[in-house]
């Protein structure tokens, strides 16, 4: 048995080309476009990249993209003074503060400080709490929780009464889509460095999620027959067959796992490309509800 391939980059194209549309329908109708400000401190190379790919596909939906870059000696006033400048901005629907911070600032306070309405990270504490609660819903989900769950529903899962396992804890993944699914009524099990037998754990998983950031770490044997395994992970492996040396693979074993599971995401092409895709559509329902206008 060979799995199906949840193609994510599909099903984020397909995403985007809708808030496309639904961003044209809002200039037509206001005259304005929703818009972005990301907020980039110090020169990660990796925050870099992901923050220029935000603004990119900004651009191609049709928002706009405010860019703001700050030293990485910049002191915690400073950041401060420009999320509440964002915050009083009427251009400015979503605030995106790309992590990790430098060691200086306070992280949790900079996320806090951040409008509800304008919270498209979904990291604020008022929509992590909702997240936990039952009957309450965020105003917004993190993007790569989000995305998630959209894959699983793409791969017409039946999440009520399935037996889920996440592995990885992270407050960015692990945590906030574990509690996506228990909302879903899965019976959710989250795993980690202390979990024992973590194999038989996982052996028992209808649907996995893997977000550890371990190179290939779950096995093929490691999968129950027809599961649906979601790969968050993004690895650097040498490969001297490539032209760069390295290549990129996800914390599932892909060629092995692919042999058993129902349905599989592949790495490059699966998560990340719905984290950007969940993103804009987060930042389209911020400046939909800005308007009053019941979201989608």
């Amino acid at each position: 048995m060979t799995a199906t391939i949840i193609d994510g980059k599909a099903i984020a194209a397909r995403i985007r080309a809708e808030i496309g549309a639904r961003v044209t329908e809002m200039v037509e109708k206001h005259s304005v476009r929703p818009g972005l400000a990301a907020v980039l401190i110090g020169d990660n190379p990796a925050s870099q990249q992901y923050v220029s790919m935000k603004r990119k596909a900004c651009a191609e939906a049709g928002i706009e993209s405010f860019g703001f870059e700050l030293p990485a000696d910049v002191t915690q006033a400073e950041v401060e003074t420009l999320i509440h400048e964002l915050n009083a901005r009427s251009d400015v629907n979503g605030i995106l503060v790309q992590l990790p911070l430098p060691p200086q600032l306070d992280e949790s306070r900079i996320l806090n400080l951040v409008s509800l309405e304008k919270d498209v990270d979904g990291f604020h504490p008022i929509n992590i709490g909702r997240l936990a609660q039952k009957g309450r819903d965020p105003l917004f989900v993190s993007a790569t929780p989000a995305g998630i769950i959209r894959l699983l529903e793409e791969a017409n899962v039946q999440f009520a009464g399935a037996n889920a396992v996440v592995l990885g804890r992270s407050n960015i993944v692990g945590m906030p889509v574990a509690l996506l699914l228990i909302k879903r009524d899965a019976t959710v099990t989250v795993c980690h460095s202390r979990t024992r037998d973590l194999p038989a754990v996982i052996r028992q998983a209808d649907v996995l999620v893997a977000a550890v950031g371990r190179a290939q770490m779950v096995k093929g044997d490691w999968i129950k027959p027809g599961a649906v395994v979601i790969d968050v992970g993004t690895n650097k492996i040498d490969d001297p067959m490539t032209k760069s040396g390295s290549r990129t693979v996800g914390d599932v074993d892909f060629s092995a796992a692919k042999e058993v599971a129902g349905a599989i995401t592949p790495v490059p092409g699966g998560v990340g490309p719905m984290t950007i895709a969940m993103l804009l559509e987060n930042t389209l329902r911020a400046a939909e509800m800005a308007f009053g206008e019941t979201t989608r």
